[in-house]
């Protein structure tokens, strides 16, 4: 389908157009090859990092979504090892990017040092304890915080995640950019100057603020394929009041065309909405896949719920009691609709993926229970887990169960309800 403007999409169109943009057209490929790995990271322009690790650390999670099983060590290795072509830095948040787009964000590090380095604040006190820092990785090369040992400038913790001030300069430094992320051990960050970690190609480089907006609304759009302003802005945080600049630059190239989605509406008025001229229409989307919190198909609550009519929101910081669908509950792709969301744990010690809840939303498909049930074998086998266990809570716990072929049940202490008899 051929795009020139003025055009109507329905709501199912919009899907359809924003999930094939996230590469969820086609079929998985039947072997995950490195070149696989690099589009998808393409595609996507980041990948969230959270600390999370119930079943899978995020950054994990939308690859396997989009490609299915893969090796890890294989993405560890291209994403954290050395000479890694990514890199840390602030782009949604905390965020896998491109290590050749280190100076498109210079403006963003221009922003946190005028935001945190300003007379009167920690980082402008402190001046002299962060060129000690500075001194410390230019001598030794990168560094975790707890090899480096200059001692505590202030005595008490509590902001900033309770950081030491070692943690928390080098914290602030990768922000403006003098520090890069140079890998991890664990999960725990090693800081080494720029350039110790970022190629001097990169390096050298400063991108103009208007110009780096540009290129960065001009990815989002991409990625996204349909999006209104604020999908926009929030692709890669930036305010809607300096994105709208770049997206009348974009229109005015032909890069963005203006259509419309009826229902995609703020206090009775539609919203205004952009289409990249490279999206495409799918046919149809038939995939399933288990979505990470921070996976760009559903990280803007705003959107997933205008996509998907999916109202999500994570439990972690819910008292346990108050909790409706689990601490960690992922939304479910089926098709091109949000299914069913369902609270996965992975029980090492046991070798057992935990189903700790399992929940229908409203466009539920009558084959939805065995789509759901394969992919989380397939999850399970992922992770080298060589079981599924079902708790009993949850509207969809009865049906996923009897979709597996083999499930073992385990209690849960927020179910209400036990399955019904022909579910045991």
């Amino acid at each position: 389908m051929t795009f020139s403007g003025s055009e109507t999409l329905s709501l199912t169109q919009a899907r359809r157009i924003a999930l094939g943009a996230q590469g969820f057209s086609g079929s998985r490929p039947s072997a995950v090859s490195t070149r696989r790995i690099h589009t998808a990271i393409e595609r996507m322009g980041a990948l969230q990092i959270d600390s999370v690790n119930v079943f899978a650390r995020s950054h994990y999670m939308p690859l396997f979504s989009r490609l299915g099983s893969y090796d890890r060590d294989t993405f560890d290795r291209l994403l954290f090892g050395g000479r890694s072509r990514y890199v840390e830095y602030v782009a949604h948040e905390a965020a896998l990017i491109p290590a050749a787009d280190w100076g498109l964000w210079q403006f963003r590090m221009d922003h946190f040092r005028r935001r945190y380095g300003a007379p009167g604040t920690w980082m402008a006190e402190n001046a002299g304890f962060l060129d000690e820092l500075k001194s410390e990785l230019a001598a030794r090369g990168p560094l975790r915080p707890s090899e480096i040992d200059l001692g505590e400038v202030r005595g008490n913790r509590g902001a900033w995640w309770d950081w030491g001030d070692v943690k928390r300069g080098l914290e602030m430094l990768w922000r403006y950019g003098e520090v890069a992320i140079a890998g991890r051990n664990g999960f725990e960050r090693r800081y080494g100057l720029a350039e110790q970690v970022i190629p001097a190609s990169a390096l050298g480089q400063e991108v103009p603020e208007a110009d780096a907006i540009r290129e960065l609304t001009r990815r989002a759009a991409r990625a996204y394929g349909v999006a209104t302003t604020s999908d926009l802005a929030d692709y890669y945080r930036i305010r809607v009041r300096d994105i709208r600049p770049a997206i009348a630059d974009l229109v005015d190239t032909g890069e963005l065309i203006p259509v419309r989605v009826p229902g995609w509406e703020k206090n009775s008025a539609a919203l205004p909405v952009w289409l990249h001229r490279d999206a495409k229409l799918p046919r149809r989307i038939d995939r399933t896949a288990l979505l990470s919190p921070f996976d760009p198909v559903v990280w803007f609550r705003e959107r997933a719920s205008r996509m998907f009519d999916f109202d999500y929101r994570i439990e972690i910081y819910t008292p346990a009691k108050k909790r409706k669908y689990g601490y960690y509950s992922l939304p479910v792709l089926v098709g091109d609709r949000i299914a069913a969301r369902v609270d996965l744990k992975a029980d090492r010690g046991n070798s057992t993926l935990l189903v700790q809840s399992a929940w229908w939303e409203p466009d539920a498909a009558g084959d939805g229970a065995a789509r759901i049930a394969a992919e989380l074998l397939e999850a399970a086998r992922w992770q080298g887990l060589e079981n599924v266990s079902v708790s009993r809570w949850g509207d969809a716990a009865g049906d996923v169960a009897a979709a597996l072929p083999e499930a073992a049940y385990h209690d849960h202490p927020q179910a209400s309800a036990p399955l019904s008899e022909e579910h045991e």
